[in-house]
Formats: structure tokens, sequence, C-alpha cells
């Protein structure tokens, strides 16, 4: 009797065991499912954001024509292209 449960036990150990290191890897794969194209996409909208802001402060700073903020924010989004690779 006491053979049965021990090895029930041992068994159910075993198990449980190898179904938390199952669940806490495929847990650890999930949250770093982010693909590179995913990453490269974030990357290009928060360049396009900080351009903005770069372009919206410059208008608004009234120290310089259209033409220099719109360099401003063209130089910004060439920046971030370059710090891709």
């Amino acid at each position: 009797m006491n053979k049965s449960i021990f090895r029930f036990l041992s068994a159910l150990t075993i198990l449980t065991t190898v179904s938390l290191t199952t669940a806490i890897d495929a847990y650890l794969q999930a949250a770093q499912a982010q693909t590179a194209g995913m990453t490269r996409r974030q990357d290009r909208r928060a360049t396009r954001q900080q351009s903005r802001q770069v372009k919206h402060s410059c208008n608004a700073s009234g120290q310089h024509s259209r033409s220099q903020c719109r360099q401003a924010k063209h130089s910004t989004k060439q920046a971030g292209r370059e710090n891709r690779w």
C-alpha cells in the first residue's frame, strides 16, 4: 500500500515539474514573440513621431521659416534611418 502511494506521488511530482517547466518556457517565448519586422515598424513609428515633434516645436518657435522646419524634420528622419543598421 505504501509503495503504491509513493509511486503515485513520485509520478505526480515528475508530471508537475515537467508541466511547470513547459508552461514557464512557453510563457517566456510568448513574451519575446516580436519579430524583426515588428521591431522595425515600432522604430519607424517612433522616428516619425519624433520628427513631427521637431517640426511642430520649430514652427511654434517662430524663429525659422517653414522650409527650415521641414529640413529639420527631414534630418531627424534621416538620422533614424541611419541608426537602424
